[in-house]
């Protein structure tokens, strides 16, 4: 049947001259593999790292050392001292001496300090100062002044309350350079250690599970009381310090900075020991120590 006339028919002819297309390297639309996989099961995304890494177990654990590292301390500083520089002395002459409290106060500090950041970078490798959040404030010198501005506002407050003529704080105070040695430790190792603490540790716990408002109070609460001893149990100084450590905490909550606390705080205490020091003629009178309020 197969003609010259008629090609069409002819079983030997090409369909077409051009080149031809390879059926092996055509994907079939239907199969499985011609669909691009989805990204989350090629590339998962990972989950956001917890802020803060740490948990309440961890601040409560924090806080189980700094006790027991203050008893400690306090026990070691009291019988070196009674053994090596005060043999003659009685034990309670020796424990009164506020230079051997500020020094046991100072020596403890330091395992806690340890401890904090061996539990950060040690447990959860993280580097302590980024996990703390020490960011430190363009406007230092404004944190400082609100810390100063807040000591005077409640100073104005105190007199509204029933405030104690004399507290075990003002003890702290008894000699000269006793005053002096608690000043520069009122304004350095003492509100860095409590920043870190209560508002580098304890508020971004309490705020995660309770929220900004309440983390705030129950962060200042206990900064509160721990101070009861030093006053003498004085509500009226506990009050006003319950509430510079919201100030404190607030700070902290709006500027994610505990560097920025820690300002507010070092301002106010510096505030403080400045208004003892004119007070009392170089901390030499302490029986005008009245004249300021804590």
């Amino acid at each position: 049947m197969s003609s010259p006339e008629n090609p069409q028919f002819d079983s030997q002819a090409p369909l077409s001259t051009g080149p031809q297309p390879s059926l092996a390297l055509t994907p079939d639309p239907l199969t499985p593999d011609s669909f691009p996989a989805a990204p989350s099961l090629l590339n998962p995304v990972p989950e956001p790292p917890r802020d803060p890494v740490w948990n309440g177990w961890d601040v409560l654990l924090i806080a189980v050392v700094a006790v027991l590292s203050l008893i400690v301390m306090q026990v070691l500083v009291l019988v070196g001292a009674k053994e090596l520089i005060y043999p003659h002395s009685s034990w309670k002459e020796v424990a009164q001496k506020a230079v051997l409290a500020i020094l046991a106060q100072f020596f403890a500090y330091i395992p806690v300090a340890f401890f904090m950041v061996a539990l950060v970078e040690g447990k959860y490798h993280v580097r302590f100062w980024l996990a703390i959040r020490w960011n430190w404030p363009r406007s230092q010198w404004m944190m400082l002044g609100l810390g100063a501005l807040v000591l005077l506002s409640l100073n104005f407050l105190g007199h509204f309350l029933p405030m104690p003529q004399s507290t075990p704080f003002e003890e702290l105070f008894s000699r000269p350079r006793d005053a002096y040695l608690m000043s520069v430790f009122a304004i350095t190792l003492g509100p860095l250690m409590e920043e870190l603490f209560f508002r580098g540790f304890l508020y971004p716990v309490l705020a995660r599970r309770m929220g900004v408002a309440w983390g705030i109070f129950f962060t200042a609460l206990p900064f509160g009381l721990i101070h009861m001893f030093q006053y003498g149990y004085a509500w009226g100084v506990v009050l006003l310090i319950f509430l510079m450590g919201v100030v404190c905490t607030a700070v902290r909550a709006a500027t994610g900075s505990v560097a920025s606390s820690f300002l507010v705080h070092v301002g106010y205490n510096a505030t403080e020991m400045l208004l003892f020091a004119v007070a009392t003629d170089g901390f030499r009178h302490m029986e005008k120590a009245g004249m300021v309020l804590f």
